[in-house]
């Protein structure tokens, strides 16, 4: 399958409007498989969250660890054929102390190797400046059309520049 070329037909600030505007040429029957939102001019934003130290580290070391170790505990719980349900709770709780105690500790080792390098907690995300709806280059001017009605109603668009 080969990708046919694409047109930029609007141009929106928020993925909010352009998912909007996707979701306006959908109710107006349009093929919505031939169209992509576009993210254009992407930054990584990393956002910090709190001051790392010991305990912190250990703390997200045993949350990291415990699902884990429940779901394994849980998973060998269930070769129990005698009985499976009590078997697989009592193994899957089993399973979480142990995820999180041995989390705990590689959260503790990982913070200490770091030689406190970094003693921040943070959240990466990446951002797009404006996000462009672009679609098949067979279809454009049909949802140049749509999108204009969509415009006039406040949506906040701007026609991408062709």
């Amino acid at each position: 399958m080969s990708e046919q070329p694409r047109r930029p037909v609007a141009t929106y600030k928020t993925y909010q409007e352009a998912e909007r505007a996707v979701d306006h040429l959908s109710d107006q029957g349009f093929p919505v498989q031939r169209v992509a939102i576009i993210g254009q001019d992407v930054r990584l934003v990393e956002q910090v969250v709190g001051r790392m130290d010991y305990g912190r580290a250990a703390l997200h070391g045993a949350a990291s660890g415990a699902l884990p170790g429940a779901l394994i505990g849980w998973l060998f719980g269930l070769a129990d054929w005698v009985d499976p349900l009590v078997s697989a709770l009592l193994v899957a709780l089993y399973g979480l102390i142990f995820g999180a105690i041995v989390g705990a500790l590689f959260g503790l080792l990982l913070y200490a190797l770091q030689g406190g390098r970094r003693d921040f907690a943070s959240v990466r995300s990446m951002q797009p400046s404006r996000y462009d709806v672009a679609v098949d280059e067979a279809v454009a001017d049909e949802a140049v059309r749509l999108l204009g009605g969509l415009r006039t109603a406040g949506a906040g668009g701007r026609p991408a520049p062709t």
